[in-house]
């Protein structure tokens, strides 16, 4: 079994701003390989479904991010989970925007959500780290709690779009091949090479 984690806020004033992008890629996901409707459980919101074959939990916690760990641990307690088997997935400043990395277990880099899931599992989790830019340090706070702008638009919704289509590679544990796909699916066309012009010999 694969507990899907997205990490965000709850409510209507929350859902389109940076912090909340695990959010949104968890509902892309379940939209696209149609999941079971969210309900109230685990102090969140889950659905279930499948992806490559795994049956899926699609989770997103409602005790606000700095409290994420409860409802992660309440979830994989319930379904006696290994952390291996939970794949949180976050906004991340210090990666380009558009960007993901994929990796099991590592530190929090002062992530609050990470670092209240690493209290109540330990680290040996899977994390998808989803790239939003860093603004500064001194912009952190107001920056991850804007709203996205419609510039960031024109990469967010492809990337949704990609992680979403290729979200079985993550049921079936191919967190590489999932990256690489995503990759290729973002990568911009490549220019056509002009071919060379056609010189036809004069008849004789």
């Amino acid at each position: 079994m694969l507990l899907l984690v997205g990490l965000g806020n709850p409510g209507p004033e929350h859902r389109n701003q940076r912090h909340n992008v695990g959010f949104m890629a968890v509902d892309a996901i379940a939209e696209r390989h149609g999941f079971a409707p969210f309900r109230k459980r685990f102090q969140g919101e889950a659905a279930e479904g499948m992806l490559g074959g795994v049956k899926t939990l699609a989770l997103k916690p409602h005790t606000y991010m700095n409290n994420s760990g409860r409802a992660v641990q309440e979830a994989a307690h319930f379904y006696k989970l290994a952390p291996a088997e939970i794949l949180v997935l976050h906004d991340e400043l210090d990666l380009a925007p558009g960007k993901i990395r994929l990796k099991l277990g590592g530190g929090h880099a002062g992530h609050n959500g990470l670092r209240s899931v690493d209290a109540a599992l330990g680290p040996d989790y899977r994390r998808m780290r989803i790239g939003i830019g860093h603004p500064g340090r001194e912009r952190v706070l107001g920056f991850v709690l804007q709203n996205f702008s419609g510039e960031e638009k024109q990469w967010l919704q492809p990337l949704l779009d990609a992680i979403a289509e290729f979200a079985p590679y993550l049921g079936k544990g191919d967190d590489a091949g999932f990256a690489t796909r995503v990759a290729q699916k973002l990568a911009p066309p490549k220019p056509e090479t002009p071919k060379p012009a056609k010189i036809e010999k004069p008849k004789d």
